[in-house]
């Protein structure tokens, strides 16, 4: 998994309360188990008029002005619903790597940190004044150090926020499951060296 450290990204807003894991990728596209390929059927539904391949001119993310966007702007509850790992997949897998909340869905906050992206809970208000400022602006970018646990504005204002430390190090590091259990390879291999091979039938 990738390292998470400090990123300067443009902010696109998402105005929508309760967005669930099916909205985010709706469920005929969990067919596949890889990880990536995603990114196209982000908010498909939402994104795309009803032929599946026009882009919906009302649904903002598809801006010119957000193109790029690496961080995302979002209200309450965002990634309810099903704990399906493909919402948070296909959020990275589109460019996104951090994403600001007033609250999120505890499976949904826990599988971002399993797939390198940061979700930021942050108060109510200070949500509102971002969407003010990201629709106020083109091209509005954050600066977000992952060590610090700072946002940092065009302006210079800082916002801090809260991270437990084991999400941080696992951030900074780029520890997913796997690369959390090959941190005691050494260990894993001189407890297997002290067993038999079992005979094969």
């Amino acid at each position: 998994m990738e390292a998470l450290k400090k990123i300067r990204g443009v902010v696109a807003p998402l105005d929508a309360q309760n967005v669930d894991t099916d909205q985010i990728i709706p469920k005929q596209f969990l067919k596949r188990i890889e990880r990536t390929g995603y990114g196209d059927v982000l908010f498909y539904d939402w994104r795309y008029l009803g032929d599946g391949q026009t882009p919906n001119p009302s649904f903002e993310l598809n801006a010119a002005r957000y193109a790029g966007a690496s961080i995302l702007l979002a209200r309450d509850n965002f990634g309810c619903g099903s704990s399906r790992e493909h919402a948070p997949w296909a959020l990275h897998d589109y460019g996104f790597r951090v994403i600001l909340a007033p609250s999120f869905a505890d499976i949904f906050f826990n599988n971002c940190f399993n797939n390198g992206m940061l979700p930021i809970a942050l108060p109510g208000d200070t949500i509102e004044e971002l969407f003010g400022a990201v629709r106020a602006q083109a091209g509005y970018a954050l600066s977000v150090d992952v060590a610090a646990q700072t946002i940092t504005g065009p302006d210079g204002a800082v916002i801090a926020f809260e991270l437990h430390p084991f999400l941080k190090e696992r951030l900074l590091n780029g520890w997913d499951q796997i690369g959390l259990t090959l941190r005691h390879e050494d260990k894993i291999a001189a407890y297997e060296s002290t067993h038999e091979t079992c005979p094969v039938a």
